[in-house]
């Protein structure tokens, strides 16, 4: 990319579709890879609901993120949440 604009556009086009990706992933790793010695049917109906519901919840919270006015009021929010803990 010829301009720090362009890199900066790119990047923000494709962080929330790795960071999609990457959930996805992860859950279908920890789905299909435990060892058998840790399944039971709770555990199991627990991973798939994660796979198959986590992700596409995620995907329209994950877009929205490119909203600065979205991004200020969720930085608001957490402020308060933080300063009313402490």
């Amino acid at each position: 990319m010829p301009s720090e604009q362009g890199r900066h556009k790119a990047f923000s086009t494709c962080l929330p579709h790795l960071a999609v990706l990457s959930l996805f992933v992860t859950t279908c790793m920890f789905a299909y890879l435990k060892p058998p010695s840790i399944s039971s049917p709770s555990l199991d109906l627990v991973v798939a609901v994660l796979y198959t519901v986590v992700p596409p919840v995620m995907n329209p919270v994950i877009y929205s993120m490119r909203n600065q006015e979205i991004k200020q009021a969720l930085r608001t929010l957490f402020g308060d949440i933080l300063l009313r803990h402490q």
